[in-house]
């Protein structure tokens, strides 16, 4: 089992670092078809996968980005005075809205309330936050502030598997994740802190970077707090509907939800944060 998932692990980080280093389109259809995955895993928890809302969740997901997409490229529409008159998130959100609604009515009582509203949920959970990986890639100096995302998610996760295995005595969530204490969540915390020094050291030294250090480990340590939030709302989601991981794509890690769940949550405020800072 160890092997199996450390492979698995090899495999994704392999795969962050060419999709993420070439970034562009290759890095855009990545984040898209990682979010169309992870949507069908949530909707299957529910049974809407392969049904109207979900199929419609699907839509709505794809219409986003390419929102995203027309964004990147406004300057191209500038001759064209609707392009900027209209507000595309906005409209894109409420034509999802009435599309699922249509289906929840017009089907009606096939749908329970609770799989309409997920169907909607499932897409800004998922597909929207995600996309902030690819949005964080596209910022001046995204090319070093994206990997921010990966590491104080995925750097808080080891570093508080690590000091709760040797200090870890008070639980922080004993019903819902009673393996996790505060003392692994307080280590995970500084860990992806002193992990975000020691990049920001290394990219001035041997990137060319300008960056500051300090910014780095406070943006580094806010992202692992969130990260946990994002690792215990999954944890939820699965304990609620008594499954054990969200699907079997990634061997010995589970599902892209069982893998992702703390950088969906990191991603967006790791976004702001660099671009605030």
């Amino acid at each position: 089992m160890f092997k199996t998932r450390l492979l698995s692990g090899i495999v994704l980080v392999l795969i962050a670092l060419v999709t993420v280093i070439c970034g562009g389109n290759l890095l855009f259809a990545t984040v898209l078809i990682i979010s169309l995955i992870g949507m069908n895993e949530l909707y299957k928890v529910f049974g809407i996968d392969k049904k109207a809302p979900g199929i419609i969740g699907y839509l709505g997901a794809i219409l986003f980005y390419i929102g995203i997409y027309l964004d990147l490229y406004r300057n191209l529409f500038n001759e064209n005075p609707y392009f900027d008159a209209v507000d595309w998130p906005l409209m894109l959100t409420m034509v999802l809205v009435i599309l699922l609604m249509a289906s929840y009515v017009f089907a009606f009582p096939n749908y329970k309330t609770e799989q309409i509203v997920v169907a909607f949920f499932g897409v800004f959970y998922v597909a929207v936050m995600l996309s902030y990986i690819f949005q964080t890639r596209i910022l001046p100096g995204g090319v070093f502030s994206v990997w921010l995302v990966f590491l104080c998610s995925w750097g808080c996760d080891t570093c508080a598997y690590c000091t709760g295995m040797l200090i870890g005595k008070h639980k922080m969530a004993p019903v819902l994740s009673p393996k996790k204490s505060i003392e692994g969540a307080v280590g995970g915390v500084v860990g992806a802190a002193l992990l975000g020094v020691l990049y920001g050291c290394a990219i001035n030294h041997w990137g060319g970077a300008n960056v500051s250090v300090a910014g780095y480990a406070i943006v580094c340590a806010a992202g692992a707090l969130i990260s946990m939030v994002g690792d215990l709302a999954a944890s939820a989601i699965k304990r609620n509907h008594e499954i054990k991981d969200y699907g079997t794509l990634i061997p010995g890690h589970g599902g892209i939800l069982d893998r992702f769940d703390s950088v969906i949550f990191t991603a967006p405020i790791i976004y702001y944060l660099v671009a605030l800072l």
